[in-house]
Formats: C-alpha cells, structure tokens, sequence
C-alpha cells in the first residue's frame, strides 16, 4: 500500500508542476465553472489576512467531546462537536459534519486547521447562518487512533466502513442530542484529503442525507465520478452546493482536476477552486473558510 501511494505521489508531483501561477489559475477555473453555479454560491474572494487568529473580544462558540454507540463497530466511539457563539436549545440548527485526513483523528481539524477561529470570527461578521459542526474519527474499527501503519489495509477499510458509521450511527445520534434540524436541507458533508474523498464518496451516495458537499485536496481513495453520478440531472436538482478545491501546488490535484472536469462533462453545477499551497493545513483552514459561508443559504 505504501509503495503503491509513493508511486501515485511522485506521479502526481510531476503532474502538480505543470499547474499554471495562482493568479491564472483562480481566475480559469472560475470563470470555467461560473454558468453552472446557484445563486448563493457568489464569486471565490481568496481568504484575508489573519482570518484563523484568535480575536479575543468578540463573542466564542464551545467544543464538546461527544460519546455515541455505533453499531456498525459494536462500540461506543468518539466525535468532537462545535457549538457556535450563543448556542441555545431552544433555537434549530443546521449540521455540518467536517472529515479528517488519513492520519488525523477527530481531532486533527481542532488540532491544526484553527477551525473555532475561522467560525467565530466569521460569525462575528454576520457572515455564517447558525450551524453546528461535528468532528467524527472516519476510521470506523474497534481501535481507532491513527497509531502504527496509518495505511494498513485495515485502516484503510475503516475509512470506508465509516460511511454506515456515520449515516446509521452518528447522524441519529446528533439528531436526537442536538437541536437541530433533520433534513438534507439543513445538513452538510465536507472533509479534508481522506475525509475529502469520503465527502464525495458518501455525500453523492446518500444524496437524501446531503444538500451541500464539499471537498478539499480529496486523496485517492475518491471514486471517479462516473461512479458516484448515474443521473446528473438528479444530482443538480438535489444539491444546494458542491464545491471542490485544491492546492495549485498538491501533488494530489489530478484527483481534484478529474473529478471537476467530469463534472463540467455532466453539466453537474459546482464550484471549483484552486488555491494558494499543497497538501497542507493552510488550504484546508481556507477551505472551511469558503465553504462554510456558501451552505445553509
């Protein structure tokens, strides 16, 4: 498995140094992209300065560790949940799960991407409808810390089996614990390499749980599109927003590139951004950042 991804990697790396300078690029994939968007969607303003910093006089949400039993392990497992400034249970919110990356945990986002920040400084600004987020572990086994060979077979099973883990485990859980609302409408799926690959995979698979998906850097364990699309039609009248976006600099944007240039074949509406870095945190946070405005609207 680990000489199979070194050898995907190095392929990829050759193909990430032909990618164009940002400022061409930004401005091809939108301009590529812009028929096909919803109205909410708006144009991709790249992150400010100083949007992860912690700013200590406004008003800050809470983050929680929950415990639910899932019964696709047979044990009860962890997630991480955000609740936002002024949290209360007597208001309805809207539900975003946000996936991890292969050697992350549900902790990796909290740990790394500076998502508190991100979302309290935006609600700051009026710029986020009300909205919960759940940080799961995608790797659904009986021991589930990424320790050891993060790439065992195993493991990388776990990361599929998570799909039953989250719609028949989680989700009920967060709907029956939380105050918020049940509908697709009202919940969103995105995730970061791994977890992005995931958001694809199940988000166009379980088209009645989602109305908003978006994925970030997603890895190889992304299924083409042609697999998870059978009728674009439906798909494009399902969806509030897809979005996709990448790295210019990631040795993994093949996988991205694919997908949204079968989608642009479909005629499937989505948003696709090319952003500033690699396979590194700083494009997840501006991800998040991106993403998080455009859902719920």
């Amino acid at each position: 498995m680990k000489k199979t991804l070194s050898r995907i990697l190095s392929l990829a790396l050759v193909t990430a140094l032909m990618v164009p300078t940002m400022s061409y690029a930004a401005s091809q994939t939108q301009n590529q992209s812009s028929s096909a968007l919803t109205a909410t969607s708006g144009p991709v303003i790249p992150a400010p300065q100083g949007y992860t910093n912690y700013r200590p006089n406004i008003p800050h949400g809470n983050v929680q560790q929950i415990s639910y039993y899932s019964s696709t392990v047979g044990k009860s497992r962890n997630a991480m949940v955000y609740t936002p400034p002024g949290y209360s249970t007597s208001k309805t919110y809207n539900v975003l799960y946000l996936l991890h990356g292969i050697g992350g945990d549900q902790n990796e986002w909290l740990n790394n991407m500076n998502p508190r920040n991100i979302l309290d400084n935006l609600y700051a600004e009026n710029k986020l409808e009300p909205m919960i987020v759940v940080f799961p572990n995608g790797r659904a086994m009986w021991d589930d810390r990424p320790i050891g060979d993060i790439y065992a077979p195993d493991k990388v099973a776990a990361f599929e089996k998570f799909e039953f883990d989250l719609i028949n485990d989680l989700i009920p859980y967060i709907d029956s614990h939380f105050p918020v609302y049940t509908n697709r409408q009202n919940r969103a799926l995105a995730g970061l390499s791994m977890g992005g690959g995931q958001t694809l995979n199940f988000g166009l698979t379980h088209l009645n749980k989602f109305a908003w998906i978006g994925a970030f850097s997603s890895a190889p364990n992304t299924k083409s599109a042609s697999q998870l699309i059978s009728n674009p039609l439906q798909v494009a009248s399902q969806l509030k927003l897809l979005w996709l976006s990448c790295g210019a600099s990631d040795g993994l944007l093949w996988i991205s590139q694919n997908f949204h240039n079968s989608l642009n074949t479909m005629n499937v509406p989505h948003m696709w951004y090319l952003d500033v870095g690699g396979h590194e945190g700083k494009v997840w946070s501006s991800g998040l950042y991106q993403f998080s405005q455009r859902i719920f609207k």
